[in-house]
């Protein structure tokens, strides 16, 4: 009996003991392992962090050059044409045209017949071989004179860079040309022009249409056509029938033989 108690005790030790060796515990390699996580959690110090190389910026890429649009500029505004009350004052009618085309303050339009009378002998004044009339270099002095100016004569050989000229002109100055017609015999303003593209933008630009105020409409004229309504927009071939080279004899200057322009300035 006591022999059984014994080794009842005996088995009980053994279990304990092996329960015992059963209870997990925590080895160095552990803690080290807590230790080195916890550590990594906190912040760096200024002295630890190394800064990558900064990338460079990318390139820039070169501005695309767009494909010329088409482009339209106009300075007619209704009431701007005027006629001319006689067969000789193209000239001073194309005057008080430009003026209206050009003052868009609300002073006045210039449409009176008394005053286009004093603007032709102006213009005759300073006109010089000029058949008793009034010639380009009387038509340019008196528009600088009364204000709108600075404007000078031209003569381009070229028919499509005459019309390059009196477009871009329009374009840098917000003025209107003088278009010397019939080869020398008659006034037209031109008012504004369509294009493909804008001639500031693109210097090889070509002219479609010219906007033209012809003071002789509604008359015409037996040989070189009728006069175009105002502010009609005409075709390069269409204003070329009315349009051509001035002849040297009609009156003395020194400027070549070609397409004449009264032209503004800058």
């Amino acid at each position: 009996m006591i022999g059984a108690r014994t080794r009842l005790l005996a088995w009980l030790l053994a279990l304990a003991a092996f329960l015992a060796g059963c209870v997990p515990t925590v080895g160095l390699d552990d803690a080290d392992t807590d230790r080195q996580i916890t550590a990594s959690a906190a912040p760096p110090t200024a002295g630890d962090v190394t800064l990558a190389p900064e990338a460079a910026p990318a390139p820039i890429a070169a501005p695309v050059q767009s494909l010329p649009q088409p482009f339209a500029l106009n300075l007619y505004q209704e009431g701007d044409f005027v006629p001319q009350y006689t067969f000789d004052w193209c000239v001073a009618a194309s005057i008080q045209i430009a003026h209206n085309l050009i003052d868009d303050t609300g002073g006045g339009t210039w449409t009176d017949s008394v005053q286009q009378g004093e603007l032709w002998e102006m213009a005759r004044a300073r006109s010089s071989n000029s058949f008793n009339g009034a010639n380009p270099l009387g038509w340019a002095q008196v528009l600088t004179e009364v204000g709108m100016g600075p404007y000078s004569v031209v003569s381009v050989a070229d028919y499509e860079d005459a019309l390059q000229t009196a477009a871009r002109a329009i374009a840098d100055t917000g003025r209107p040309v003088g278009l010397v017609m019939w080869s020398g015999r008659h006034a037209w303003v031109m008012s504004g022009f369509e294009s493909l593209g804008d001639p500031m933008q693109f210097p090889d630009f070509s002219v479609t249409g010219v906007r033209v105020q012809d003071p002789l409409y509604p008359h015409g004229s037996g040989k070189w056509g009728p006069s175009p309504a105002p502010n009609s927009l005409l075709s390069p071939e269409e204003l070329a029938t009315q349009f051509v080279i001035r002849e040297p004899r009609r009156w003395s200057s020194d400027l070549p033989t070609g397409y004449m322009l009264v032209l503004p300035r800058a």
